[in-house]
């Protein structure tokens, strides 16, 4: 058996007894790890772990308890591949087990680890080329703590080969921005995603602009982005002009008018996939794409100013596109209220629900 993935029902004590009979795993997700074990259990613990030397992706680890991350630490030499998204670790314990992971290339953490634990994936992992920080409670706007730009500096500064980026914080920065992305240069995937709707460089007070503008023009192998943050349509034009190899693009809260859309629609010749919510394109930036839509997976548009008028004269232009309108309760008959639009060999799909207006 090389792959051993268990719920969190399954016990650390349960644990043990499976990895004694399968020290060739090269793969495992554990379960529960926050159980009260006696000091002969852990060592029995350890011992299973440690005879586990071709290891290289540990995930699972809920609610992992930091007196028995040591148990960890002989299977960490190998690791390319470390999931702590259902972890809750401080800094101080995230840093003293990335000490023992040289050979890192994706990790996931919460965003409880804090600076100083970003501060030591940059001092331990210079392998490093995904990671991705989540939020580890993405609706309290009150918390206090988490990450801000300077951990993603210092991830920067000391992991040059990273490629592939999730970032949820509260506050970033232009600068810090154009910072990261001149040390890692090689991204393929940056996707940052500020909590606040509409929040501005928090020290200047100018919009984000500049940030994106930094990763398109210095990011030339860049395939997915997600901005986030107050955006204007400069932002939009910078993408457009030097986004040549972009294929999906995400925006929530983001643009000024319709130029928005319509730069990048006209700019980016290999966009695939476009998810727009809460922006104020409406019917000129939604007709922008006729000539592209045909050659792309999809566009999705939620809360934004299309009319249904808008949706039929797309429908009509390009009878081969599915154009599909979901209207919300109570909402004004003439806006569509989220639009799908995508092309399918097999025509209008047979199974929408009556809420599903295909067009």
């Amino acid at each position: 058996m090389r792959v051993l993935k268990l719920n969190r029902s399954v016990s650390l004590e349960q644990l043990q007894r499976l990895l004694v009979n399968a020290p060739q795993l090269a793969e495992l997700g554990t379960g529960s790890f926050s159980e009260e074990l006696t000091f002969r259990q852990y060592v029995e613990l350890e011992s299973a772990l440690s005879n586990c030397q071709n290891m290289h992706t540990l995930y699972g680890l809920w609610d992992a308890k930091g007196i028995y991350l040591p148990a960890l630490y002989p299977v960490c030499t190998h690791l390319t591949f470390l999931n702590l998204s259902y972890a809750a670790l401080r800094s101080d314990e995230l840093a003293k087990l990335l000490a023992h992971c040289p050979r890192l290339k994706r990790l996931w953490v919460l965003d409880t680890v804090e600076d100083k634990g970003l501060e030591a994936v940059g001092l331990n992992c210079p392998l490093l080329e995904e990671l991705r920080v989540f939020p580890a409670d993405p609706f309290d706007e009150e918390i206090i703590h988490g990450v801000t730009e300077a951990g993603f500096v210092a991830v920067s500064f000391g992991c040059p080969r990273l490629q592939y980026v999730l970032y949820f914080c509260r506050q970033m920065t232009n600068a810090a921005v154009a910072t990261i992305v001149q040390n890692c240069p090689d991204f393929t995937h940056f996707r940052l995603c500020i909590m606040n709707p509409g929040q501005p460089d928090y020290i200047t007070n100018e919009p984000m602009d500049e940030a994106f503008g930094a990763v398109v023009k210095t990011c030339t192998k860049l395939q997915r982005l997600s901005v986030s943050g107050r955006l204007t349509d400069l932002t939009f034009e910078y993408i457009g002009r030097y986004a040549k190899n972009l294929e999906t693009l995400s925006v929530a809260f983001a643009g000024s008018s319709d130029w928005g859309m319509q730069c990048v629609m006209g700019g980016c010749s290999k966009l695939r996939k476009l998810e727009i919510r809460d922006c104020p394109f409406g019917n000129a930036a939604l007709l922008s794409g006729l000539e592209k839509y045909e050659s792309m997976r999809s566009l999705w548009m939620s809360a934004c100013n299309v009319t249904m008028n808008g949706c039929r004269l797309l429908a009509r232009e390009m009878p081969r596109l599915n154009v599909e309108v979901m209207k919300e309760d109570g909402s004004d008959d003439s806006q569509a209220d989220k639009v799908y639009v995508y092309r399918s060999i097999a025509g209008p799909r047979r199974d929408a629900p009556p809420s599903v207006l295909t067009l």
